[in-house]
């Protein structure tokens, strides 16, 4: 079911919730969060659909905070709120309001999405593009336990990850560490395994790609080597490259899905390692809504040697 509002309020866009509710039979008691989506028009249809494909594993209400540019010096004085309110199998197994601001009321998109929280449930606030400099300081960002940016949406991302670093506030995470997450995963299990002292550490991938930094930073944190950046053709993290004194530890991911499992004295084994889809990171992140810990450490670690691709 979809409801349409025209130049509206908050209080309206409440009633039209109910509305909806009642009309379907759906309750909002079995909800657990809000997650306020804040993008531009271009970017909303693919996060929308991330987000609620994620709300399968999470119900939730999601409130989309879209920013219209005025295009006249009358239009950026005149306040307007246009709201699109989703309820039903369309939007997952939770609920969906649209809000596209205009003019002064852009400026207090907080304003408007204050009144339409669950109550006493934690709020999530994820920009998928166009992340604040400051994300917990930001007006929807403060009203959230969990702050979502990524590092992928922006042009100079190695740059961004320095201003987060110095931003960073109990809360923050970014879609560039959770894509690590299988991969800090198949690394713990490998030094299970082998049962090895490292004494150094090579990230492999594409120029300027925050995942890999944040690795290389995790990695250099954790063990206490010096981790060197070594540029390939990519895509993405391709490989991680761990010495010991007995050998290397080898994950090799030139490209698909598979990655190769080297371990000293053992055999090659070959082992899942896929790009995860938009929505399977926002579930995970989802899951837990403490401070991420670990993504402090990385974000906080120290600069990395780089090695230039060979020629």
């Amino acid at each position: 079911m979809k409801i349409d509002l025209t130049d509206t309020t908050a209080s309206d866009v409440n009633k039209a919730l109910v509305r909806g509710r009642r009309a379907i039979g759906t309750p909002a008691v079995g909800m657990v969060l809000t997650m306020v989506l804040v993008t531009d028009e271009e970017n909303a249809y693919d996060a929308i659909r991330a987000a609620e494909e994620a709300s399968h594993e999470h119900p939730s209400r999601m409130l989309v905070v879209i920013k219209r540019h005025a295009r006249s010096p009358r239009e950026r004085t005149r306040s307007r709120l246009d709201a699109e309110v989703r309820v039903g199998a369309q939007t997952g197994t939770g609920e969906t309001v649209v809000l596209r601001t205009y003019g002064e009321v852009s400026d207090h998109a907080d304003s408007v999405v204050l009144p339409l929280l669950l109550p006493d449930a934690p709020v999530v606030v994820w920009w998928p593009v166009n992340a604040p400099e400051h994300p917990s300081t930001d007006p929807l960002g403060a009203l959230g336990q969990r702050r979502i940016t990524d590092l992928y949406a922006v042009e100079n991302p190695l740059e961004v990850l320095s201003a987060r670093r110095r931003a960073y506030a109990p809360g923050d995470t970014d879609l560039a560490w959770t894509r690590l997450t299988p991969w800090r995963s198949m690394l713990a299990a490998a030094l299970d395994q082998a049962r090895l002292p490292v004494i150094s550490a090579a990230v492999e991938s594409e120029a300027e790609n925050p995942s890999a930094e944040l690795l290389a930073r995790w990695l250099g944190a954790r063990l206490n080597v010096p981790v060197e950046r070594v540029e390939t053709a990519g895509p993405v993290v391709t490989g991680v490259r761990l010495g010991t004194a007995e050998g290397e530890i080898v994950i090799d991911r030139p490209e698909g899905p598979m990655a190769t499992l080297s371990l000293p004295g053992q055999p090659s084994r070959r082992l899942a390692l896929k790009v995860r889809p938009l929505s399977e990171l926002i579930a995970e992140e989802l899951r837990r809504l403490d401070a991420d810990e670990m993504y402090a450490v990385a974000l906080r670690g120290e600069t990395v040697e780089k090695v230039p691709a060979p020629a």
